[in-house]
């Protein structure tokens, strides 16, 4: 397997885990009788702990290497899907999904990290299409859950099913990621370099410098209109757009697979005009589409206002991973820093 397509397997298999969980909360929801008020603060400890690992990251890549940082953190990502479901009380729940959520961001850190390092050594842009086939893993493991769902397969069974699968998958991967060789900058392991001149390790925690702070916003900007468009685009058709249950759920669809078709795409685009243009215009397609998903009043326009906010945002959140991990004294130090102002 080549690194690229073992990177890529490695964002598959990253976003089946939280595709899988996404449609399984309402198991867990039930078999811990949790109210809608104990449900909602047992989903924030996940972005908690992923806000309390990311920083930490970086300094895990260094140490032990990008790619087996990436290997080792990719497995406890995917064998923590089987734990939430087993959690015997809501006590136990937040705690498993702080877990759960410092292992998501810190793998995430590492992956987008080795990811610039191979988007490096090979000389051309990679990173829309990773995102895109995180997208895709996302998607195949949700309509699989959802399946699940549907037949009533007890959820204890189906998370400790396919985490078995994604680990088999993320180990098959790990093996054809990029070696972290010496000569390739930023590859995780230190570069040989004079005595005079060594490679500073990264910061325990590393904040946001001013040099990623502008990045950091750009990406803040556009994963929260992300995750509004994601989380409210059902709501907004049946409310707003007096859509049906089925045109409501669509929407949502829509959305996320202009989003990954864009992602999959992506780089040809960002080769041909450059990533500062595939930035600016994917901006302005989905200001343009939320232009018109507020001044829209029927179901089929206002779901076309969403497929332009998904077309739109799909390069902006891996371009900002680019940037920061060249900006950044190293890639894992960047990329960490650009994800704990995106998880805001």
């Amino acid at each position: 397997m080549s690194p690229h397509r073992a990177i890529a397997a490695v964002f598959a298999a990253h976003g089946a885990v939280a595709g899988s969980l996404f449609t399984r909360i309402p198991w867990i929801q039930d078999s811990l009788d949790l109210s809608p008020g104990a449900l909602g603060l047992a989903l924030l400890c996940p972005p908690i702990g992923a806000f309390v690992g990311m920083p930490t990251a970086s300094r895990l890549a260094y140490r032990f290497g990008s790619r087996a940082a990436t290997r080792v953190l990719l497995a406890l990502w995917c064998a923590g899907l089987a734990f939430p479901a087993l959690a015997p009380s809501p006590a136990w729940l937040f705690v498993v999904f702080l877990l759960f959520g410092a292992a998501a961001g810190m793998s995430d850190v590492v992956m987008n990290a080795h990811a610039v390092v191979l988007e490096r050594h090979l000389g051309r842009s990679i990173m829309s299409g990773l995102h895109g086939m995180w997208s895709v893993g996302s998607l195949a493991a949700g309509g699989l859950g959802a399946l699940a769902a549907s037949a009533d397969i007890d959820a204890r069974v189906h998370l400790g099913a396919v985490s078995i699968v994604l680990l088999a998958l993320g180990a098959a991967a790990g093996h054809g990621l990029l070696p972290d060789h010496a000569g390739i900058p930023g590859s995780g392991a230190p570069e040989r370099k004079p005595a005079d001149a060594p490679l500073a390790p990264p910061r325990h925690f590393a904040l946001p410098t001013r040099g990623i702070l502008a990045i950091g916003l750009v990406g803040f900007c556009a994963t929260f209109a992300e995750g509004a468009s994601s989380n409210w685009s059902a709501v907004y058709l049946t409310e707003v757009a007096d859509a049906g249950p089925g045109m409501s759920a669509a929407g949502y669809t829509v959305f996320m697979l202009c989003m990954a078709g864009m992602r999959l795409t992506g780089d040809r685009l960002i080769r041909r005009v450059g990533p500062v243009a595939a930035v600016r215009t994917g901006g302005i397609v989905a200001a343009a589409g939320g232009i018109v998903v507020v001044a829209a009043r029927t179901p089929a326009l206002t779901m076309a206002g969403f497929a332009l906010i998904g077309l739109g945002l799909a390069v902006i959140v891996p371009l900002v991973f680019t940037a920061a991990g060249t900006v950044g004294a190293t890639p894992g130090e960047g990329v960490a820093g650009v994800a704990t102002i995106t998880n805001l």
